[in-house]
């Protein structure tokens, strides 16, 4: 087969092994692809592997040779499905791969705005605490998270560890009644997506982004919730309407934000209002990228094409 990886950098800058897809065939690999360079590559290639190229119904007709689209990542939101099918073309996804790693980053962001290490750090670093009577410097609020609730959006793999984790902590836990799942190994309080709005001190986002979630947070929604939520976003920025959530923030009604993924495209506009608004922190969509997960994501990329290969089904989205 011949196999071209077409923005490869994301996954592997030079500290992983390609051994597991390279000794599958021909195999050549691009850190990043200019749309005026697309073609160029992907033409003849029996196999594209990709993490955040647009394969659309133009692209998939201008190559009569693809077989298989395969995704270093778990969402296909970049991939138009019924197009793929349409030509006869696989598409599989690497689920789960990055599942505690992003769990961590989530808490992670969480604790960020709630425990204000670098702030005190810096704080510490200044001098002012030498400068300082004792406990005169606590001008940055501490929050204790036990007691408070967290409002999870979404309970898969990714969402679930979330909840595992932040049970231990002592957090007290909603989910949205219309996606109720059973089995989970802590407490939920299933509630109407109203009172799961209202009731929250923290909404953690971890849902795909489709024509149902994109804009879920949104003006509505930030119209319900209490003064003071906090918002993690560890999904898709398109889950969240950008100005809304500036506006809530302007106001306080929001008090912090911490965002994995900005806009609907990436990286955000330079006139995204979330770049220069209050109490948002913002990091470049890595939660998914330690070594760990991209390692893993190799080897599972290597097993869908191996199955393809093979005639079988693995990890199939098309």
């Amino acid at each position: 087969m011949n196999i071209v990886a077409l923005d490869s950098y994301a996954v592997n800058p030079g500290d992983l092994s390609w051994e597991p897809i390279r000794r599958l065939g021909e195999f050549s690999a691009f850190p990043d692809t200019p749309t005026h360079l697309f073609m160029e590559r992907a033409s003849g290639a029996q196999v594209l592997l990709v993490d955040h190229e647009e394969m659309t119904r133009s692209r998939f007709e201008q190559l009569p040779d693809l077989r298989f689209v395969g995704l270093f990542a778990t969402g296909h939101d970049r991939v138009d499905l019924a197009a793929a099918r349409d030509a006869g073309i696989a598409v599989a996804n690497v689920p789960d791969y990055s599942t505690a790693s992003v769990a961590q980053m989530t808490v992670a962001l969480l604790l960020h705005l709630t425990n204000r290490v670098e702030e005190y750090d810096r704080l510490v670093h200044d001098g002012r605490w030498r400068r300082g009577a004792p406990f005169r410097y606590l001008d940055k609020p501490l929050v204790e998270l036990a007691g408070k609730t967290i409002a999870i959006f979404g309970f898969g793999t990714i969402g679930t560890v979330v909840g595992s984790i932040v049970h231990a902590m002592g957090m007290n836990i909603l989910g949205r009644r219309e996606r109720r799942k059973v089995g989970l190994p802590f407490p939920v309080e299933w509630l109407s997506d109203d009172e799961f709005f209202r009731r929250a001190d923290v909404i953690s986002l971890h849902t795909p982004l489709n024509d149902e979630t994109r804009h879920v947070i949104n003006e509505d929604a930030l119209r319900l919730v209490k003064r003071g939520v906090i918002l993690v976003n560890t999904s898709r920025g398109g889950l969240v309407d950008d100005v809304a959530l500036a506006r809530a923030l302007e106001k306080g009604v929001v008090s912090a934000a911490a965002l994995d993924s900005v806009g609907d495209t990436e990286p955000p506009e330079e006139s995204n209002p979330l770049l220069s608004v209050r109490n948002c922190v913002i990091t470049p969509h890595v939660a998914w990228a330690t070594r760990a997960a991209r390692e893993r994501c190799i080897h599972e990329v290597a097993a869908n094409l191996e199955a393809f290969a093979a005639g079988k089904r693995r990890n199939r989205v098309d």
